[in-house]
């Protein structure tokens, strides 16, 4: 017993904020205090999930002087990544970034703020589309013609403006307070990445599309994730905070209907991507989160698509905590805040996924019964042991999340997701004690920089 009391002392010594660290006027790497350096060239340690399989995650660890910068603008970022964002993705050099303060996505070249207008193709407006498309009027089939074709050229010209291209072999991390927004971290065929100690905000979508036939009555999808991780191998995501801040889908329009969804997933891990530990991140007031897996179709996905989940707070959020097809996920010591009338589920079962889910805390209100945590996206199995749940003011219990869904729900799930995770840095905690650690430790300027 004495190993794993051990282990919480040393993470909650490691955590603790160091004074000294680094002021969000810092503008050169000789000004980093001492920490931040560490952090820096930290690679991810051994054993530590999916992510340390193998020759492990380096990151930018190895960045030269020269590579090593400090940036506080989106254009100060795309330099750091490379210098072009059209090329980036393909420039493997070792590299380490510092974000200073805010990043926005929508910082035009000269430094002014661009809106959603800026970015319209001139053939596209708002309210013709809506006009158009309208199922009453066009029916219940894909939008196409002109409106439809300034759509996806306006989609085009924000990817431009807010997707940004991370490369092999780099190093991101915050420093305190540091902030990216309105935009997307794209690591697509660009493996050996670390992200860490970064609040993410509003990668909103100015032009979602409508899909007639998404569900029973359609539905908008937009297209940007915070972080995407796509064909791509080793990837460390940690200590961050994922938010949509001051405009969460539920203030969005309806039209059609149906709300107006403007913002996609926090982390999705899809087209073949593998090898990826996400830990001690803090997922607040968002829909979508966690998407591994792009598709249904049996293909290059099978044997893909492994991920470890551990220590992250999910809070107030409604579904994709994961949603998994194929991979051999595993998700343990994750505290679950969860309530409200919009909530759907934690846990998704999808097609092949072996999910292993482990000593997980729930908190959940009286709106969100447990055996609605999971869901069939057409499953068969996961393996779910040692969760526990606090629901409404009742006490803490064990609870069999497993049987309760079986016991609710057709077909039933079962209980063997065929294999055994052996990639843990540290003993498995007991579910109780899950949030006393995660809750103050997990997210962004949780760490000593």
């Amino acid at each position: 017993m004495r190993r794993p009391l051990l282990g919480v002392l040393v993470l909650a010594l490691l955590f603790v904020a160091a004074p000294g660290a680094a002021r969000a006027d810092v503008r050169s790497t000789e000004r980093l205090s001492w920490p931040a350096r560490h952090l820096g060239r930290q690679a991810l340690p051994e054993r530590d999930g999916w992510a340390a399989e193998g020759a492990g995650t380096t990151g930018g660890s190895t960045a030269t002087p020269e590579r090593t910068r400090v940036v506080r603008s989106r254009a100060e970022l795309i330099a750091a990544l490379g210098g072009d964002n059209a090329s980036n993705a393909a420039d493997a050099t070792p590299k380490l970034i510092y974000v200073d303060g805010a990043v926005d996505g929508f910082e035009g070249p000269d430094g002014t703020s661009l809106s959603c207008a800026d970015l319209a193709d001139p053939g596209y407006r708002l309210d013709a589309y809506l006009a158009a498309y309208d199922p009453a009027v066009w029916g219940r089939v894909a939008p196409a013609g002109p409106l439809e074709e300034a759509r996806v050229r306006s989609v085009t010209n924000q990817t431009r403006q807010t997707q940004l291209n991370v490369g092999p072999n780099t190093t991101i991390v915050g420093l305190r307070g540091a902030r990216l927004t309105g935009l997307t971290l794209m690591i697509d065929r660009a493996s050996n990445v670390i992200v860490r100690n970064l609040t993410l905000v509003d990668a909103r979508d100015c032009f979602p599309a409508w899909s007639p036939t998404d569900g029973e009555a359609g539905n908008w999808n937009s297209q940007y994730d915070q972080i995407s991780v796509r064909r791509s191998e080793h990837v460390w995501v940690d200590h961050n905070t994922f938010t949509d801040g001051d405009n969460p889908d539920s203030a969005q329009p309806v039209y059609f209907g149906r709300p107006y969804q403007v913002h996609d997933g926090s982390l999705d891990v899809t087209h073949t991507a593998s090898l990826v530990t996400a830990s001690w991140n803090r997922f607040t007031g968002r829909d979508k989160l966690l998407l591994i897996g792009s598709s249904n179709t049996v293909g290059p996905d099978v044997g893909r698509l492994r991920v470890t989940l551990h220590h992250n707070l999910f809070d107030g959020v409604l579904q994709r905590l994961p949603r998994v097809r194929f991979g051999q996920v595993d998700v343990y010591n994750n505290h679950y805040r969860l309530g409200g009338s919009d909530f759907q589920y934690a846990l998704g079962v999808g097609v092949q996924s072996a999910i292993y889910a482990q000593n997980n805390f729930f908190t959940l209100d009286a709106l969100v019964d447990p055996a609605d945590l999971l869901y069939d996206w057409g499953g068969t199995t996961l393996t779910e042991r040692g969760s526990w749940v606090r629901r409404g003011d009742g006490p803490a219990r064990p609870v069999d999340l497993l049987a309760a869904y079986n016991a609710s729900h057709d077909p039933d799930l079962g209980a063997d997701a065929g294999w055994t995770p052996t990639l843990r840095r540290e003993p498995v905690l007991p579910a109780p004690l899950v949030p006393l650690l995660v809750g103050p430790l997990a997210g962004a300027d949780r760490l000593p920089i």
